[in-house]
């Protein structure tokens, strides 16, 4: 467990920079420059991936219980996730409507993948996982969207174009992963 909570530790805390130390980070990037600052930031986001995957590969090896969720959850559990997939997609596509409206559909997409993943699993080592997801983006996405409101920061509009093309590149994705590589990667037939 101990190698999960070093890596949530360095990734989530390299992904907060913004909430705690905006002033710094401002100075590192003006200090080093922009690239090598996304350089540098990059290689520490995915030192930090790589120990929690390494992490959570070796807490399932000695899983500890804490609750059982309702079959029924495990397959909300989907409709949670395909969201989170059309969430984040549209934090990509440019000019669709619910980045416009929601303004960081990213964070949103990590709180609500987070969440069902909570409601659908009740080993320890996913309570650490998917918690510290879920309370760093409900965290994040406050202080981002106090920080658009006091920088007066307005988003484009969207348009049908760029909804149709989030939902659809979201859902195609979702189905890639639910399908296949779920059960590749981390060993579990989401579908099942």
């Amino acid at each position: 467990m101990s190698v999960l909570i070093l890596g949530l530790l360095i990734f989530l805390g390299v992904h907060s920079l913004r909430i705690f130390a905006d002033g710094w980070r401002s100075r590192q990037i003006a200090r080093l420059g922009e690239k090598p600052w996304k350089g540098l930031f990059a290689l520490v986001s995915l030192t930090g991936f790589v120990l929690i995957c390494w992490g959570f590969g070796l807490a399932r090896q000695h899983p500890v219980l804490l609750y059982v969720p309702p079959l029924p959850l495990r397959h909300l559990n989907a409709l949670f996730t395909l969201v989170a997939f059309v969430l984040f997609v549209a934090a990509r596509v440019p000019r669709n409507r619910i980045k416009a409206k929601l303004h960081h559909p990213q964070l949103l997409a990590v709180k609500v993948w987070a969440f069902g993943h909570l409601l659908a699993t009740g080993m320890l080592h996913d309570v650490v996982l998917f918690g510290a997801f879920l309370a760093w983006a409900i965290v994040l996405f406050a202080v981002s969207r106090r920080r658009d409101r006091l920088a007066g920061t307005v988003y484009p509009a969207g348009s049908l174009k760029g909804d149709v093309l989030a939902v659809v590149i979201g859902v195609v994705a979702w189905l890639a992963f639910a399908l296949w590589l779920h059960l590749w990667l981390i060993g579990v037939n989401p579908m099942t």
